[in-house]
C-alpha cells in the first residue's frame, strides 16, 4: 500500500512537471528539461513509421511496474543518469582544464557523482543516454570517465544556453565526436609547430634587434597563430574567399608579419629611428595601429585577408570590420539565397578585459542577426590574458567569464587552454564550420597569458608578482610543444631543430634586406602600405544637375504604389498628391522630396544607394517615407527599387538603437563598397555623440592616419525648436574642430536643391570626402524652404555660399552684411521682411568646411560700402560655427566681425520655450543693431 501511494505521488509530480515543460521548457529544473527532453527522444524512436500515436506522457513510467516494464528503482536510476549528462554538459566547462597557469583545476562539488544519488554498487551499472553518444551502453564509471573526457578536458564548452534544438544537439554532436577523434595526424602537428615557432621567434627577433621598443607582443599568446591558420587552412574547402579581420594592439604586428603576410623588411623598417612614412599626405600612426591586406596563395586556392586600421580605442574596430565585410559580400554577389554570405569571412580578435568591458562588444554582438547589418556569423577569438593593464578579473567584470556577454545572443563559447595546440585546432575549424553552417557568431576563448607586461617597457610584477615569477620560469608554448612532439616521436630533434633555425634564417635575411635598402636610401622599395591616393580637394563646381526627363521619370515612381496597396490615407491625400503637383507645376519640391530624386538619379547612373538608422525608412520627422506599408497587410514597398530595370542597389534599414556601433558599420560599408553612397541618420543630431569615438578615431582622422579615404554621409537633424537641450544641437562646433588638411566637409544647408546636389556630388568627384550634414526639422516643412525644378535641372549645381536672394537697387545701399548658416536664415530674413530694413545682405555659409574664401570676398565685394559685418547664430556664443569662423571671415574681410546669438552657456539649449523664444527675440535684434 505505501508503495502505491509513492508511486503514485511521484506520478503526480512527474505530470505536473510534464505539463509545465510541455507549455514552456524554461520554467522546469533543468534537471527535468534533460529527463522530458530525453524521454521525448526516446519515444520518437520507439513511435511507428507512419508516425501515428502521440507520445504517451511519462506519467504512466511512474505508476507501479508492471510484468517486463521499468521498475521504480529502473526510472530512478535512468532519471539520475539523465541528470548527470544534462549538469556535464552544462557545467563541465567549470572543471575543464583551460588555464596553463594552473597547476589544476577545482573540481566543481555539482559534478561529484555523489551529489546525484549514485551508490558505489551503482558505479558497475549499466547506463546510456539518448543525448550522449547515441544512446551508446556502457558501465555508469566508464560513462563518467567519458563525460570528464568529453565535457571536462581542454575545452569547457558553454552551449546549453542555446535554445534551439537542431543547432544545440549539432554542436553536441561535434563535441562528442571531439573526443571520439583519436590521435592528430602528424603533418597537422608539424604544421602547428611551425606556426608556434614562428610567432615565438619574431617577438624574440624583435626584442634583440630593437631592445627597449614598443611591440605589445603575443608572447604567451602565440596560440593565436594556431586557430588563426587553422581556420585559413580550411578557407578553401568551406567557400570562403575573403577574411576581414579586426583587432587591437596586442600581438598585431605578429599577426601583421606571419599571417597577413605584410613585408618582414618593411615592419622591420618600421623600427628604425630614421623611418618616415611614405604618405600621399596626412601624418601617419604608429606601426601596431597599420592595416595591411594580401592574397595569401593556399594549396586549395587564394584567400585574400585584409587587416582593418585600429585606434587605440579598444573594440572600437568591430562594427567597422562588419561593416566592410558586408560591404565585400554584396561585391562578390555573397548576399544571395544560394551563398548566404559565406564567401566573406569577419575574425575579429579581442582582449578579456576589453570584450567584458567595452560597450561596442555587445553592440555588434546586437547587430549580428539584424537584416540590415548581418555578416552571416564572425569568429571571435578572445587573447585571454587573465588580466586587462594591471587589472585583475575579479575587477574587471561581474560575470564568471569575459565571454558571458556573447550568451544573449546564443553564440557557441569554447574555452580553449592556449597551450594544447591540438585542441585549438579542433576549436578553430569547428568555428568556422559552425559559422559556415548557421550563419551565426561563435567565440573562442583562449585562455593565455601576457609574458611582458602592458607593453615591453611596463613591469608587471609591480602589481601581479606572484604570477609574473611563474611566467618568467615558465618556456614559451613553442619550446614546450616542440619537445611534446619530440618525446612522442611525431618529429625527430633534428627536424624541429631545422624548423626553428629556417624561420630565424628568413627574419636575419629581412633585416639584412632592411639595412641594406636604408644604406641604398631606396627608400621606395619598402613596400606595404596600402594607402589609397586620391586627388587633393578643390573648390572647383561639379556639374550635379539632371535632365527634365529624368527628374520627371524619377519623381512619377516615388508617387506610384502598385494597383491594389492600401496606402495610410494621410500619405494617399497629403503626401503623394503634394509631390505630384510640385511635378506639374515645376515646384515647390521640399527637403525630402529632393533627397529621393538624388538617390533615385544616382540609381540610375548606377551608384548604389544605402541609408541607415534609427527610424530612418520613415524618418524622425514623418518627412522621408521611403518605404510605403500597406495600412491593412502591412506589406512594403520601396518606390526606390522601382526606378529602372537596370537600377543600382537601393537599400534602407531602421537600426537597432545604437549610434556607436551603427555608425561604425556604416563608416566601414563605406570603405567596403567605395562606388556606393552610404548615409547614416541620428535620430536627432545630438545622439550623434553616441558614437563620438567613431567619429574622432575614424570619420575625422582616418584618411591623416591610415590613408583610407571614405565618402560617407551623416545627416544629423539640427536646429532651435524651442525642444529643450537634447533636441537642438548636433554639436556643429566639435565636427569643426575636427576639420584641418581637408579631411571632411562640413554642411548647414538652407535649400532642398543644396541637399540634392550635395548628395549627388559625393559621387561626382574624383576625390572622397566625410560629408557632415545639420540637416533640418522644421525647414522639412517650412512653406519658404524649398527649391523650383529648376534648381535641381542641368548646369544646376551646389554652391558653397548662397548669396541673398533679396534685390538691392543700389548694392552700395548695403550697409551691414550678416553672415549665418543654416535655419537661422529663414528667421533673420523674416525678421527684416517685418521690420522693413533695406539696408542689410543676408549671405548664407552653406558649406562651413572647406571654407571657400575666395567666394565669399566675391559676395562681399558687390557690397563695396558696407561697413559692419555680422555673424548670426543660434547655438550659444561657445558653440555652433562662431569660434572657428570668425578669424577666418576677418582674415577675408579685414575687417571686424561681430557675434550675434546667445551667450555662453553648459548646456546646448534652454529648456523653456518661453525661454527660447525671448532668446531668439534678442538674437534677430542684435543682428541687425549690433
Amino acid at each position: 500500500m505505501k508503495s502505491s501511494v509513492s508511486a503514485r505521488l511521484n506520478a503526480d509530480l512527474l505530470e505536473q512537471q510534464y505539463a509545465l515543460w510541455c507549455a514552456d521548457p524554461r520554467s522546469v529544473d533543468p534537471t527535468w528539461s534533460a529527463f522530458f527532453e530525453g524521454f521525448e527522444l526516446g519515444v520518437a524512436q520507439l513511435k511507428p513509421k507512419n508516425g501515428e500515436g502521440a507520445p504517451a506522457a511519462p506519467v504512466a513510467a511512474a505508476a507501479p511496474a508492471a510484468a517486463g516494464s521499468p521498475s521504480e528503482t529502473d526510472l530512478a536510476f535512468y532519471g539520475k543518469v539523465v541528470s548527470l549528462v544534462y549538469n556535464f554538459r552544462a557545467l563541465g566547462h567549470t572543471q575543464a582544464h583551460i588555464n596553463p597557469l594552473a597547476d589544476h583545476q577545482e573540481r566543481n562539488p555539482r559534478l561529484d557523482i555523489s551529489q546525484f544519488g549514485f551508490t558505489e554498487a551503482d558505479m558497475d551499472r549499466e547506463a546510456s543516454n539518448p543525448l550522449f553518444r547515441d544512446g551508446a551502453k556502457m558501465k555508469l564509471r566508464d560513462m563518467v570517465a567519458a563525460l570528464e573526457a568529453t565535457y571536462s578536458g581542454f575545452i569547457g564548452f558553454e552551449f546549453t544556453h542555446i535554445h534551439n534544438t537542431t543547432v544545440r544537439n549539432w554542436v553536441r554532436r561535434h563535441i562528442e565526436d571531439h573526443a571520439l577523434r583519436g590521435d592528430d595526424p602528424a603533418d597537422r602537428k608539424t604544421r602547428a609547430l611551425g606556426w608556434l615557432i614562428e610567432a615565438d621567434s619574431f617577438e624574440n627577433f624583435l626584442g634583440k634587434k630593437f631592445l627597449g621598443e614598443k611591440r605589445f607582443s603575443l608572447e604567451g599568446g602565440e596560440g593565436a597563430m594556431v586557430v588563426l591558420n587553422a581556420i585559413l587552412e580550411k578557407c578553401p574547402a568551406a567557400g570562403v574567399l575573403e577574411i576581414e579581420m579586426g583587432m587591437a594592439h596586442r600581438g598585431r604586428l605578429n599577426i601583421l608579419a606571419n599571417f597577413v603576410r605584410k613585408s618582414l623588411t618593411t615592419i622591420l623598417y618600421e623600427f628604425t629611428p630614421n623611418y618616415m612614412p611614405d604618405l600621399v599626405a596626412g601624418d601617419g600612426d604608429v606601426k601596431y595601429h597599420l592595416g595591411y591586406e594580401s592574397v595569401r596563395d593556399l594549396p586549395d586556392g587564394k584567400v585574400r585577408v585584409s587587416l582593418a586600421a585600429n585606434p587605440s580605442h579598444l573594440e572600437a574596430v568591430n562594427p567597422v570590420v562588419e561593416g566592410k565585410a558586408r560591404a565585400r559580400q554584396r561585391i562578390l554577389g555573397d548576399d544571395g539565397v544560394a551563398t548566404d554570405r559565406k564567401r566573406v569571412l569577419p575574425i575579429l580578435l579581442h582582449g578579456d578585459a576589453a570584450f567584458a568591458g567595452q560597450g561596442p562588444v555587445a553592440e555588434c554582438l546586437n547587430l549580428s542577426q539584424l537584416p540590415g547589418y548581418r555578416t552571416g556569423g564572425t569568429i571571435h577569438l578572445i587573447i585571454n590574458n587573465q588580466i586587462g593593464f594591471t587589472t585583475m578579473p575579479a575587477d574587471a567584470r561581474s560575470s564568471a567569464y569575459a565571454t558571458d556577454v556573447a550568451k544573449m545572443i546564443e553564440a557557441p563559447i569554447l574555452h580553449v587552454n592556449g597551450e594544447v595546440p591540438m585542441e585549438l585546432y579542433w576549436a578553430a575549424q569547428f568555428a568556422l564550420e559552425f559559422r559556415q553552417q548557421f550563419g551565426r557568431d561563435v567565440v573562442i576563448d583562449m585562455y593565455c597569458y601576457r609574458r611582458q607586461g602592458h607593453n615591453e617597457t611596463d613591469q608587471a610584477a609591480f602589481t601581479q608578482p606572484h604570477i609574473y615569477k611563474l611566467i618568467q620560469a615558465r618556456e614559451t608554448i613553442g619550446q614546450i610543444y616542440k619537445k611534446q612532439l619530440v618525446a612522442q616521436g611525431a618529429l625527430s630533434q633534428a627536424d624541429a631543430d631545422k624548423i626553428e633555425q629556417d624561420i630565424w634564417d628568413r627574419f636575419e635575411a629581412g633585416h639584412a634586406k632592411m639595412v641594406e635598402m636604408q644604406e641604398k636610401g631606396e627608400r621606395s622599395a619598402f613596400s606595404g602600405s596600402t594607402a589609397v591616393e586620391q586627388m587633393p580637394y578643390t573648390h572647383a563646381p561639379v556639374p550635379t544637375g539632371i535632365g527634365r526627363d529624368l527628374l520627371q521619370h524619377v519623381g512619377k515612381v516615388l508617387t506610384t504604389v502598385p494597383e491594389g496597396f492600401n496606402l495610410h490615407p494621410t500619405l494617399a491625400k497629403r503626401f503623394v498628391p503634394r509631390r505630384q503637383e510640385a511635378l506639374q507645376n515645376g515646384g515647390p519640391i521640399d527637403w525630402a522630396f529632393a533627397e529621393s530624386l538624388a538617390w533615385g538619379a544616382l540609381l540610375t547612373e548606377g551608384h548604389q544607394v544605402r541609408l541607415s538608422g534609427q527610424d530612418c525608412r520613415r524618418g524622425t520627422f514623418s518627412h522621408r517615407h521611403a518605404v510605403f506599408y500597406d495600412s491593412e497587410t502591412r506589406a512594403r514597398y520601396i518606390p526606390l527599387e522601382h526606378v529602372s530595370p537596370t537600377q543600382a542597389k537601393f537599400c534602407v534599414y531602421n537600426s537597432f538603437l545604437s549610434e556607436f556601433a551603427v555608425l561604425g558599420f556604416d563608416y566601414g560599408y563605406s570603405l567596403g563598397a567605395p562606388n556606393m553612397l552610404t548615409l547614416w541618420e541620428a535620430q536627432f543630431g545630438d545622439f550623434s555623440n553616441g558614437a563620438q569615438v567613431i567619429i574622432d578615431q575614424f570619420i575625422a582622422s582616418a584618411e591623416s592616419k591610415w590613408q583610407t579615404p571614405s565618402d560617407l554621409v551623416m545627416l544629423l537633424p539640427h536646429g532651435y525648436e524651442g525642444q529643450g537641450p537634447e533636441h537642438s544641437s548636433a554639436r556643429l562646433e566639435r565636427f569643426l574642430q575636427l576639420c584641418a588638411g581637408k579631411n571632411i566637409i562640413v554642411g548647414n544647408f538652407t535649400t532642398p536643391a543644396q541637399y540634392f546636389h550635395a548628395l549627388r556630388r559625393q559621387k561626382m568627384r574624383p576625390f572622397r570626402k566625410p560629408l557632415i550634414l545639420m540637416t533640418p526639422k522644421s525647414l522639412l516643412t517650412r512653406p519658404e524652404a524649398v527649391s523650383q525644378e529648376a534648381d535641381f535641372l542641368e548646369g544646376s549645381c551646389f554652391q558653397e555660399v548662397l548669396p541673398d536672394p533679396m534685390h538691392f537697387d543700389d548694392p552700395m545701399s548695403v550697409e551691414r552684411v550678416i553672415f549665418c548658416s543654416g535655419k537661422v536664415y529663414y528667421d533673420l530674413a523674416a525678421y527684416r521682411e517685418e521690420h522693413g530694413i533695406k539696408n542689410t545682405a543676408i549671405l548664407r555659409v552653406e558649406q562651413l568646411y572647406p571654407f571657400h574664401d575666395e567666394l565669399i570676398a566675391a559676395l562681399v565685394g558687390q557690397y563695396g560700402a558696407a561697413n559692419k559685418f555680422v555673424w548670426a547664430q543660434e547655438e550659444p556664443l561657445n558653440m555652433g560655427a562662431w569660434s572657428y569662423i570668425f578669424p577666418r571671415l576677418e582674415k577675408v574681410l579685414d575687417r571686424r566681425v561681430r557675434y550675434a546669438g546667445r551667450n555662453r552657456a553648459s548646456s546646448p539649449a534652454a529648456g523653456s520655450k518661453a525661454q527660447h523664444y525671448k532668446e531668439s527675440k534678442a538674437l534677430f535684434e542684435a543682428a541687425f543693431t549690433v
